[in-house]
């Protein structure tokens, strides 16, 4: 039988094993500091200072007391001018009898007082003889005082004036060799300047985050697991002649949880975990980088097995240029290489593993990513519709909501495109929205209102816009919002306002399709889309306003993607002069000719231009209607997806799995994925892709499939040629073409024969008819 100790048994549920009763923690006795000993001696000096000062020392009086009260009185004994600088008065001793000097005699406890009894400044010995001399003048029966000229030293000021600049001299000294040891774990002083600044977490330090805080990232946390799995039961994978992995690199955009899980592996691993981040390692001085990565790896070994966590690595380890631009010692660089000869090099670092979180790994020296290095790289991408369901779980958890209003796959609908921790400051504004409208509960209104006010700002209704203006950025949002209504692969509209709202006066809101891929007529979709809004502007007005800047500028760069990255060109061919590596940052030429350049210019022109006349097309063929939504957004300031369709009806687009609004939305609410652009003057439109300055994602650089249906069939008249084409109100030759709700029906045998006609004429369309041309006829 085995026993455990009595200790074991108060102490398993926190009781007394005899009184059952809680047991009480002892408070810690607080640290003796040397700060106590330095206060005491101040407390000290200050006392003595007052008692040197107090009762017992000579009163202070001018000159002009001293000769009318004291010396024409007959009262003085004797006069002692130190250092001519003050004089001492000693009165009799029969005189201190007298009601004028009872303060001196009570103050020595009735008792004769030794003197001296009074001081007085002489300031200028000359001016104290003549004023002297003046008084013997004018009393020359008055008793002449004993004056004696003494040469004093007061060596308490003496020494305190020469003690007190030493004594703080040496406090300071103290100080700073104290904050220079790093006492508390700190190393980036000037003794300990080589020495690694990582925060070490361990059995004794409580880490409160968990795997089961992270959520959705369901492919990383196996990956990080196994690690922390094969820490805690080596033998489990060492008796089959596996080895632990040296390092793993997280990757993924800002946001998504990478050091989130590293958290996780702190809490989990239960075992040492070094915490630093990659700028730690660089200082002012030479050798200080390479230093600490020594230092780093050596507290390390001491106690392995271990984890290593460089957070921002891209800071320490962006790759080394094969040219010395500088000509001067790079610092980053021999860190790096330490870096490097530590993670594999003649070193046995069995035991330690690495682990790295960067969002710029195409950044990253190619050395430090190879095998035996950073053995795996762990994408974290953006969560997708369940993973941002789970993420709203784990922060609304919390949180105090309404369960009967708000429903977490409809938030998760709402947010495409938000990072966790986007996700995660979605539910804190929401959190204080509610507040200040002293809720009891966090609502569903809530939440749309935070989501409005994280991507488009606050709200500025009292903000003065002209009418002129207003009506030009009313007809403006309407451009975008009428000619995405009618695209095929626009994203599906969400609502539209004029509301002014940080600094956009205008915002067209949409829910964009989650693609994991997005071919040339998608792409060429959003740009005509985007240009909308300038395009009724030159309709209704004849001209074009400086609002469209950032409709401008999102086109360009989307459509010089378009020719220079994604190879969706004719001209330019099927190549790509995108440079994932990142060094052409630093390169002054372009990776083409200049014959090359002239030419994606060129087409790049004629990409946005086209877009820009389709644009206008559809909005002529339409104008009736842009007017009607432009009229009722300055009437209602806000619409939403039920005000278009109740005047362009329903989208011939619609999908069935398109993730789309489930509830009815009401003009009070926000509702929506709100993804605005900042333009100047301030009219804002979606954002639809990322800028193509970036770097593409993991989607973009998947291959490309063409799209044989240029266009929906509903959109290409059968009799006529493009060229010729009129409006579908006569309803001509339709197959099976949905116009305003109507389905025109045809027997068999003509309907094949229009079907076949159909496709002959969507290939010559997709040959011969300009992008402008497509996609028009959705007039009554």
């Amino acid at each position: 039988m085995r026993f455990e100790p009595m200790q074991n048994d108060k102490t398993k549920d926190n009781k007394d094993a005899n009184t059952g009763q809680p047991l009480k923690k002892k408070m810690p006795k607080p640290k003796f500091s040397i700060y106590w000993i330095y206060g005491a001696l101040a407390i000290i000096f200050i006392a003595l200072q007052f008692i040197n000062l107090g009762n017992y020392g000579p009163k202070e009086i001018t000159l002009e007391k001293y000769v009318s009260q004291m010396l024409s009185q007959g009262d003085v004994e004797k006069l002692d001018i130190i250092n001519n600088e003050y004089a001492e008065v000693y009165i009799k001793k029969d005189s201190l009898k007298k009601e004028t000097y009872n303060e001196i005699t009570k103050s020595y406890g009735n008792k004769p007082a030794p003197g001296p009894h009074f001081k007085f400044t002489i300031g200028s010995i000359d001016n104290y003889d003549k004023r002297i001399e003046k008084f013997y003048t004018d009393f020359p029966e008055a008793e002449r005082v004993n004056v004696k000229f003494d040469k004093r030293k007061d060596w308490g000021s003496e020494l305190f004036s020469w003690l007190l600049p030493v004594g703080l001299l040496i406090v300071f000294w103290i100080f700073i060799m104290r904050r220079m040891s790093g006492g508390s774990g700190g190393g980036n002083q000037i003794f300990n300047i080589g020495k690694a600044k990582a925060q070490l977490f361990d059995r004794d330090t409580q880490v409160t985050v968990n795997f089961k805080d992270v959520a959705g990232l369901n492919e990383a946390k196996v990956e990080i697991m196994e690690i922390v799995d094969f820490l805690k039961n080596p033998q489990k994978y060492t008796q089959l002649g596996g080895k632990i992995p040296k390092g793993v690199l997280l990757v993924g955009p800002p946001g998504t949880g990478k050091t989130l899980l590293a958290k996780a592996v702190a809490g989990e691993a239960r075992v040492p975990f070094f915490s630093l981040s990659g700028s730690d390692f660089v200082e002012m001085f030479v050798g200080v980088g390479a230093s600490r990565v020594r230092d780093l790896f050596k507290q390390a070994k001491e106690k392995s097995p271990c984890i290593i966590f460089i957070d921002e690595i891209d800071a320490v380890g962006r790759a080394r240029n094969k040219v010395n631009v500088t000509g001067a010692n790079d610092e980053r660089e021999n860190t790096l290489n330490q870096l490097l000869t530590e993670m594999d090099g003649f070193s046995n670092n069995q035991g330690v593993i690495i682990l790295a979180a960067t969002n710029r790994a195409d950044i990253l020296d190619k050395a430090l990513l190879r095998a035996g290095r950073f053995d795996r790289q762990i994408q974290v991408e953006m969560p997708d519709l369940e993973e941002r369901k789970e993420i709203f779980a784990v922060h609304t958890k919390p949180l105090k909501i309404d369960e009967t209003s708000v429903n977490l796959d409809f938030l998760a609908k709402q947010t495409p495109g938000f990072s966790g921790a986007d996700i995660a400051n979605v539910c804190n504004e929401a959190a204080l929205i509610a507040s200040r409208k002293n809720k009891k509960a966090i609502e569903k209104q809530d939440f749309l209102d935070a989501i409005d006010r994280i991507i488009g700002g606050l709200e500025k209704k009292n903000k003065i816009i002209s009418p002129n203006e207003k009506k030009v950025i009313a007809y403006h949002e309407a451009g975008h919002a009428s000619v995405s209504w009618l695209l095929e692969h626009a994203h599906p509209l969400i609502k539209v306002t004029i509301v002014p709202r940080g600094k956009a006066l205008g915002a067209a809101w949409y829910l964009p399709e989650e693609r994991q891929l997005t071919n040339k007529e998608q792409m060429f979709d959003e740009l005509t889309a985007t240009l909308g809004g300038r395009a009724a502007e030159e309709i209704i007005f004849g001209t074009v306003s400086t609002g469209a800047l950032n409709d401008l500028e999102k086109v360009t760069k989307q459509a010089y993607a378009m020719v220079v990255f994604f190879g969706l060109n004719d001209a330019v061919g099927n190549v790509s002069y995108y440079d994932s590596t990142g060094q052409s940052d630093y390169n002054f030429t372009k990776p083409y000719s200049e014959k090359t350049a002239q030419v994606i210019d060129e087409e790049v022109s004629k990409i946005v231009e086209s877009a820009y006349k389709r644009a206008k097309d559809i909005l002529s063929h339409n104008k009736e209607k842009l007017e009607k939504l432009a009229n009722k957004l300055i009437e209602k300031e806000v619409i939403f997806k039920e005000d278009v369709e109740e005047i362009f009806g329903k989208r011939p687009f619609e999908k069935v799995e398109e993730v789309a609004r489930t509830e009815k939305i009401q003009p009070a609410n926000t509702e929506g994925t709100p993804q605005p652009e900042t333009i100047q003057p301030a009219i804002v439109q979606e954002e639809v892709e990322k800028d193509a300055s970036d770097a593409p994602s993991a989607k973009d650089k998947m291959p490309h499939f063409e799209n044989e249906n240029v266009t929906n069939e509903a959109s290409l008249p059968v009799d006529k040629p493009a060229a010729e084409e009129e409006p579908v109100d006569k309803n001509e030759n339709l197959s099976a073409t949905v116009v305003q709700g109507e389905e025109k029906k045809l027997s068999d045998a003509e309907d094949a024969t229009v079907h076949e006609k159909n496709q002959q004429k969507i290939k010559n369309t997709k040959k011969n008819i300009p992008p402008g041309q497509a996609g028009l006829n959705f007039e009554d």
